[in-house]
């Protein structure tokens, strides 16, 4: 891609309070990557109050390059090619090599680029999840349920690395467990959009799984919902749960300081899918959603069970919620 090519297209920024040239702009890029996280809807919380203060403006720099670049893929208008490659370019300037060509300009690389420095974070997390905004852009459908897995290791899972870099864990094996709730977490969100997703025109259930359960492309794109439908998204619904029922043993791998606001993901996503099964799957007409009452109850509930020393899973919560009343 050349200058020419990409000059007349800008990324979208913030609105900064201070200028470049001032002692306070990097707390000041920080500050907007908070504001960021705290103003836009998620099924859980990031940066909570639970987690060490030292580490909650770096957890809101990689929330900011994640959820930047999902908005690029997804919601912005414009040439968005372009807007991945100009946001790559800011990436790629937070790793200089030995005769650095630039820096980074965009408030939310600037704060980054601190994360990366001070936690010598690789590339690669941030690479894979511009490949799946990439992706995106060409492919809308996926044949089997092993793509959709694939998928997930580009969208989803990097963000658990980078989670598990902040806390000093390289461990593959651990890294292992953590794509298993992330991919979890990427499950929960696709079967909560069903409907939204066919709006730009996505579908992430499986082909195959269409074909299995005698649920056709045109009945989706109908929205009509019937009993075949449900099975379906039971079956997807479960499939999501057992990933996180696996990837739950990374909690005992954890530092104290950490575990809960992993168990605040986990529990947020988990609630997602209890969620959908409360409205009997009708996902095509009706998007699930966390309330703001029920977002404070997990946190309380949290909260209470690390203080008292208490699993911070309560018995039930892996369980379905047509089979259990929480």
């Amino acid at each position: 891609m050349t200058q020419s090519a990409t000059s007349a297209v800008e990324l979208p920024a913030p609105n900064m309070e201070v200028g470049s040239d001032s002692p306070d702009y990097l707390d000041a890029t920080f500050a907007v990557c908070e504001k960021l996280a705290k103003t836009h809807y998620e099924n859980f919380s990031v940066g909570s109050r639970l987690l060490p203060k030292h580490l909650r403006k770096h957890f809101y720099s990689i929330y900011a390059f994640s959820r930047g670049v999902d908005d690029l893929g997804d919601e912005t208008h414009g040439d968005r090619p372009t807007l991945l490659d100009l946001w790559e370019r800011e990436l790629d300037n937070c790793y200089p090599p030995e005769e650095p060509t630039g820096t980074p300009a965009h408030p939310y690389f600037v704060a980054l680029a601190e994360t990366i420095r001070t936690f010598d974070i690789p590339a690669e997390p941030f690479k894979r999840l511009i490949e799946a905004n990439r992706r995106d852009q060409t492919i809308t459908r996926h044949e089997t349920f092993e793509d959709v897995l694939e998928y997930c290791s580009y969208s989803a899972n990097p963000v658990g690395h980078l989670v598990l870099y902040l806390s000093g864990i390289r461990d593959l094996k651990l890294h292992d467990l953590s794509n298993r709730t992330c991919t979890g977490l990427q499950l929960a969100n696709f079967w909560q959009d069903v409907g939204r997703d066919l709006e730009i025109g996505r579908i992430y259930i499986p082909q195959e799984d269409l074909v299995q359960f005698g649920v056709t492309e045109t009945q989706i794109l109908d929205r009509q919902h019937d009993d075949k439908f449900e099975a379906l998204m039971r079956f997807q619904v479960d499939r999501a749960r057992q990933l996180f029922s696996e990837g739950y043993a990374l909690v005992d791998h954890l530092d104290k300081s950490l575990k809960s606001d992993f168990v605040l993901f986990a529990r947020g996503g988990l609630e997602i899918l209890r969620a959908i099964e409360r409205q009997n799957y009708t996902v095509l007409a009706t998007r699930p959603r966390i309330s703001k009452l029920c977002k404070t109850r997990i946190f309380t509930s949290t909260w209470i069970r690390a203080k008292l020393g208490l699993p911070l899973i309560p018995n039930g919560v892996f369980k379905s919620a047509a089979r259990h009343t929480a």
